[in-house]
Protein backbone atom coordinates (compact mmCIF):
# COMPACT_ATOMS: atom_id res chain seq x y z
CA UNK A 1 0.00 0.00 0.00
CA UNK A 2 2.52 2.90 0.99
CA UNK A 3 4.74 1.54 -2.10
CA UNK A 4 1.54 2.39 -4.16
CA UNK A 5 1.18 6.05 -2.62
CA UNK A 6 4.65 6.89 -2.88
CA UNK A 7 4.57 5.78 -6.36
CA UNK A 8 1.58 7.98 -7.17
CA UNK A 9 3.12 10.75 -5.64
CA UNK A 10 5.77 10.40 -8.00
CA UNK A 11 3.89 10.09 -11.30
CA UNK A 12 2.20 13.62 -10.28
CA UNK A 13 5.15 15.34 -9.39
CA UNK A 14 6.36 14.23 -13.16
CA UNK A 15 2.89 15.21 -15.01
CA UNK A 16 3.13 18.52 -13.37
CA UNK A 17 6.48 19.43 -13.72
CA UNK A 18 5.54 18.28 -17.94
CA UNK A 19 2.51 20.08 -18.23
CA UNK A 20 4.05 23.57 -17.11
CA UNK A 21 6.80 23.19 -19.62
CA UNK A 22 3.91 22.52 -21.81
CA UNK A 23 2.01 25.77 -20.46
CA UNK A 24 5.28 27.65 -20.61
CA UNK A 25 8.39 26.76 -22.88
CA UNK A 26 10.73 28.94 -20.64
CA UNK A 27 10.13 27.27 -17.56
CA UNK A 28 12.62 24.79 -16.39
CA UNK A 29 13.59 23.08 -13.34
CA UNK A 30 15.75 24.67 -10.51
CA UNK A 31 19.35 23.51 -11.02
CA UNK A 32 21.50 22.53 -7.95
CA UNK A 33 24.02 25.08 -7.12
CA UNK A 34 26.84 23.82 -5.37
CA UNK A 35 27.91 25.55 -2.02
CA UNK A 36 24.57 27.32 -2.45
CA UNK A 37 25.69 30.09 -5.06
CA UNK A 38 25.88 29.93 -8.67
CA UNK A 39 29.31 31.24 -10.06
CA UNK A 40 27.46 32.94 -13.09
CA UNK A 41 25.44 35.39 -10.41
CA UNK A 42 27.70 35.93 -8.23
CA UNK A 43 28.30 40.16 -7.39
CA UNK A 44 31.10 41.41 -9.63
CA UNK A 45 33.96 42.79 -7.98
CA UNK A 46 32.83 46.29 -9.08
CA UNK A 47 33.95 49.64 -7.57
CA UNK A 48 31.27 52.44 -7.89
CA UNK A 49 31.56 56.72 -8.94
CA UNK A 50 28.67 58.66 -7.21
CA UNK A 51 27.81 62.41 -7.51
CA UNK A 52 28.70 63.65 -3.60
CA UNK A 53 25.46 65.57 -3.44
CA UNK A 54 22.94 63.59 -4.94
CA UNK A 55 24.71 60.06 -4.65
CA UNK A 56 23.79 59.15 -8.09
CA UNK A 57 26.32 57.08 -10.21
CA UNK A 58 28.96 59.16 -12.54
CA UNK A 59 29.21 57.46 -15.75
CA UNK A 60 32.22 57.48 -18.11
CA UNK A 61 34.26 59.11 -15.24
CA UNK A 62 38.02 58.52 -16.01
CA UNK A 63 40.01 56.59 -13.71
CA UNK A 64 43.47 56.22 -13.52
CA UNK A 65 46.36 54.87 -11.44
CA UNK A 66 49.51 56.59 -13.01
CA UNK A 67 52.28 54.58 -11.17
CA UNK A 68 51.09 51.12 -13.74
CA UNK A 69 49.65 53.31 -16.22
CA UNK A 70 46.51 51.63 -16.09
CA UNK A 71 43.06 53.72 -16.48
CA UNK A 72 39.09 52.69 -17.01
CA UNK A 73 36.52 54.31 -17.24
CA UNK A 74 33.13 54.01 -15.05
CA UNK A 75 30.24 52.65 -17.05
CA UNK A 76 26.47 53.91 -16.44
CA UNK A 77 25.93 52.96 -13.16
CA UNK A 78 29.23 53.93 -11.92
CA UNK A 79 30.90 50.82 -12.00
CA UNK A 80 34.59 49.85 -12.52
CA UNK A 81 36.75 47.39 -11.78
CA UNK A 82 40.61 47.37 -11.03
CA UNK A 83 41.73 44.55 -12.86
CA UNK A 84 45.76 45.22 -11.78
CA UNK A 85 47.27 44.12 -8.76
CA UNK A 86 48.34 46.89 -6.18
CA UNK A 87 51.32 45.56 -4.26
CA UNK A 88 52.13 49.09 -2.71
CA UNK A 89 50.60 51.89 -1.92
CA UNK A 90 49.36 54.23 -4.88
CA UNK A 91 47.45 57.05 -6.01
CA UNK A 92 44.35 56.67 -7.73
CA UNK A 93 42.71 59.47 -9.79
CA UNK A 94 38.94 60.19 -10.73
CA UNK A 95 38.30 62.70 -13.50
CA UNK A 96 35.31 64.29 -15.00
CA UNK A 97 33.89 67.18 -16.96
CA UNK A 98 32.44 69.17 -14.42
CA UNK A 99 33.38 67.78 -11.46
CA UNK A 100 36.43 69.04 -9.40
CA UNK A 101 39.43 67.07 -9.44
CA UNK A 102 39.49 63.52 -7.16
CA UNK A 103 42.86 61.72 -5.86
CA UNK A 104 43.54 59.04 -2.98
CA UNK A 105 45.80 56.89 -1.73
CA UNK A 106 44.82 53.24 -2.16
CA UNK A 107 46.57 50.38 0.19
CA UNK A 108 48.07 47.56 -0.77
CA UNK A 109 45.45 45.24 -2.73
CA UNK A 110 42.38 47.43 -2.50
CA UNK A 111 42.14 45.88 -5.90
CA UNK A 112 40.28 43.04 -4.00
CA UNK A 113 37.87 44.83 -2.28
CA UNK A 114 35.12 47.05 -3.29
CA UNK A 115 34.91 50.70 -2.74
CA UNK A 116 33.23 53.98 -3.76
CA UNK A 117 34.44 57.21 -4.54
CA UNK A 118 32.47 60.44 -3.81
CA UNK A 119 33.05 63.54 -5.99
CA UNK A 120 32.16 66.91 -6.24
CA UNK A 121 31.25 69.53 -8.63
CA UNK A 122 32.92 72.16 -9.59
CA UNK A 123 32.37 75.69 -9.38
CA UNK A 124 33.23 78.43 -11.48
CA UNK A 125 35.25 79.88 -8.94
CA UNK A 126 37.37 76.38 -9.07
CA UNK A 127 40.84 76.44 -10.72
CA UNK A 128 43.29 73.47 -11.73
CA UNK A 129 46.86 73.60 -11.71
CA UNK A 130 48.19 70.70 -12.10
CA UNK A 131 46.21 67.33 -12.80
CA UNK A 132 49.81 65.27 -14.06
CA UNK A 133 51.51 62.37 -11.38
CA UNK A 134 54.81 65.03 -10.43
CA UNK A 135 58.10 63.54 -8.54
CA UNK A 136 59.92 66.00 -6.95
CA UNK A 137 63.33 65.57 -5.71
CA UNK A 138 67.07 64.03 -7.00
CA UNK A 139 65.78 60.03 -8.02
CA UNK A 140 68.05 59.44 -4.89
CA UNK A 141 65.87 57.59 -2.29
CA UNK A 142 65.70 54.53 -0.20
CA UNK A 143 63.63 52.00 -1.03
CA UNK A 144 62.05 52.20 2.93
CA UNK A 145 60.78 55.52 1.55
CA UNK A 146 57.27 56.20 2.21
CA UNK A 147 55.52 54.96 -1.18
CA UNK A 148 59.28 54.51 -2.84
CA UNK A 149 57.70 51.31 -4.46
CA UNK A 150 55.24 53.53 -6.58
CA UNK A 151 57.87 56.60 -7.34
CA UNK A 152 57.05 56.67 -11.53
CA UNK A 153 59.61 58.51 -13.65
CA UNK A 154 62.66 60.96 -13.16
CA UNK A 155 61.85 63.41 -11.09
CA UNK A 156 61.74 67.22 -12.54
CA UNK A 157 63.76 68.50 -10.25
CA UNK A 158 63.39 69.86 -6.26
CA UNK A 159 61.31 72.82 -7.19
CA UNK A 160 57.76 72.89 -9.11
CA UNK A 161 56.08 76.31 -9.85
CA UNK A 162 53.11 76.95 -11.92
CA UNK A 163 51.21 80.13 -12.72
CA UNK A 164 47.52 80.75 -12.67
CA UNK A 165 44.90 83.39 -12.86
CA UNK A 166 42.58 84.35 -9.91
CA UNK A 167 39.62 86.59 -11.03
CA UNK A 168 38.58 89.71 -9.71
CA UNK A 169 35.16 87.92 -8.44
CA UNK A 170 37.23 85.55 -6.66
CA UNK A 171 37.80 88.82 -4.09
CA UNK A 172 34.36 88.01 -1.78
CA UNK A 173 35.45 84.44 -1.06
CA UNK A 174 38.16 82.41 0.74
CA UNK A 175 40.99 80.60 -1.71
CA UNK A 176 42.39 77.55 -0.23
CA UNK A 177 45.19 75.45 -2.36
CA UNK A 178 43.71 71.75 -2.11
CA UNK A 179 46.85 68.83 -2.49
CA UNK A 180 44.82 65.55 -3.85
CA UNK A 181 47.54 63.62 -3.13
CA UNK A 182 50.45 63.54 -1.47
CA UNK A 183 53.62 60.76 -0.72
CA UNK A 184 57.32 59.83 -0.44
CA UNK A 185 57.21 62.61 2.64
CA UNK A 186 59.81 60.96 4.75
CA UNK A 187 59.82 64.07 7.65
CA UNK A 188 60.24 63.12 11.68
CA UNK A 189 56.92 63.53 11.75
CA UNK A 190 56.14 61.01 9.15
CA UNK A 191 57.99 58.24 10.11
CA UNK A 192 56.26 58.59 13.35
CA UNK A 193 53.17 57.77 12.35
CA UNK A 194 54.93 54.62 10.39
CA UNK A 195 54.79 56.39 6.94
CA UNK A 196 57.78 54.87 6.43
CA UNK A 197 60.40 52.50 7.21
CA UNK A 198 63.61 54.17 7.26
CA UNK A 199 65.10 54.30 10.89
CA UNK A 200 68.45 56.18 10.34
CA UNK A 201 67.50 59.56 9.35
CA UNK A 202 64.30 62.05 8.34
CA UNK A 203 63.59 65.03 6.02
CA UNK A 204 63.11 68.18 6.45
CA UNK A 205 58.96 68.82 4.79
CA UNK A 206 58.44 70.26 1.42
CA UNK A 207 57.52 73.94 1.70
CA UNK A 208 54.74 75.79 -0.16
CA UNK A 209 55.07 79.18 -1.49
CA UNK A 210 52.26 81.76 -2.57
CA UNK A 211 53.36 84.95 -4.62
CA UNK A 212 57.04 84.54 -3.16
CA UNK A 213 56.36 83.86 0.33
CA UNK A 214 56.02 80.67 2.50
CA UNK A 215 52.82 79.94 3.36
CA UNK A 216 52.81 76.15 4.70
CA UNK A 217 55.00 72.87 5.67
CA UNK A 218 53.18 69.74 4.73
CA UNK A 219 54.69 66.91 7.47
CA UNK A 220 52.65 64.04 6.46
CA UNK A 221 51.99 61.76 3.43
CA UNK A 222 48.08 61.62 2.52
CA UNK A 223 45.01 63.13 0.95
CA UNK A 224 42.89 66.21 0.33
CA UNK A 225 44.78 67.99 2.41
CA UNK A 226 44.04 72.23 2.23
CA UNK A 227 45.97 75.50 2.59
CA UNK A 228 44.29 78.41 3.45
CA UNK A 229 46.25 81.34 0.99
CA UNK A 230 46.15 84.49 3.20
CA UNK A 231 44.19 87.39 1.39
CA UNK A 232 46.59 89.72 1.86
CA UNK A 233 48.65 88.04 -0.71
CA UNK A 234 46.19 87.08 -3.16
CA UNK A 235 46.48 89.21 -6.68
CA UNK A 236 42.96 89.57 -7.90
CA UNK A 237 42.70 89.68 -11.63
CA UNK A 238 46.30 88.60 -12.28
CA UNK A 239 48.40 85.73 -12.30
CA UNK A 240 49.56 83.92 -9.27
CA UNK A 241 52.61 81.74 -8.49
CA UNK A 242 52.35 78.61 -6.57
CA UNK A 243 55.21 76.79 -5.91
CA UNK A 244 55.97 73.82 -4.23
CA UNK A 245 60.16 72.50 -2.60
CA UNK A 246 61.16 69.19 -1.62
CA UNK A 247 62.14 68.94 1.23
CA UNK A 248 66.32 67.49 2.45
CA UNK A 249 67.80 64.77 4.40
CA UNK A 250 68.46 66.68 7.85
CA UNK A 251 70.86 63.37 8.34
CA UNK A 252 73.00 64.01 5.27
CA UNK A 253 75.31 67.01 5.57
CA UNK A 254 78.48 66.11 2.63
CA UNK A 255 76.06 67.21 -0.11
CA UNK A 256 72.24 68.21 -0.33
CA UNK A 257 70.18 64.91 -0.32
CA UNK A 258 66.56 65.82 -1.43
CA UNK A 259 63.68 63.99 -0.31
CA UNK A 260 61.65 62.53 -3.14
CA UNK A 261 57.97 63.49 -3.44
CA UNK A 262 55.16 63.00 -5.50
CA UNK A 263 51.54 64.67 -5.82
CA UNK A 264 48.91 64.77 -7.99
CA UNK A 265 45.73 67.39 -8.26
CA UNK A 266 46.62 70.67 -7.17
CA UNK A 267 43.62 73.21 -7.48
CA UNK A 268 42.35 76.12 -5.80
CA UNK A 269 38.77 76.02 -4.74
CA UNK A 270 36.96 79.13 -2.68
CA UNK A 271 34.64 79.26 -0.50
CA UNK A 272 32.39 81.85 1.80
CA UNK A 273 34.46 83.98 3.95
CA UNK A 274 32.16 82.95 6.53
CA UNK A 275 32.66 79.54 6.34
CA UNK A 276 36.56 79.10 5.58
CA UNK A 277 38.55 77.80 7.93
CA UNK A 278 42.35 77.41 8.05
CA UNK A 279 43.40 73.77 8.52
CA UNK A 280 46.81 74.17 7.23
CA UNK A 281 49.14 76.81 8.70
CA UNK A 282 52.99 77.71 9.05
Amino acid sequence: MMKNIIMKKFNFILLTAFCLTLLNPTFTPATMIEGGINTSEQAKNYCTVIDKSTRKPVSNARIRIPSTNYTVYSDINGHFELKTVINNQTILSVEKQNYKPFSMTLKRGANRVPFIVEIESSTPLDIGIETRLCHLGDNNYSNFSANAGQFMGAAVGPVYSQKFFIPASANTKQQYLVIGSIVGIDTAMARGMGQNQITTSFASPPAVYFNGQKIAEIQINGDNQRIRLPKHLVKYNQNNIITIKAGRNLMQTAYVDYDDIEFMNLSIQSVSISNGQQVSRR
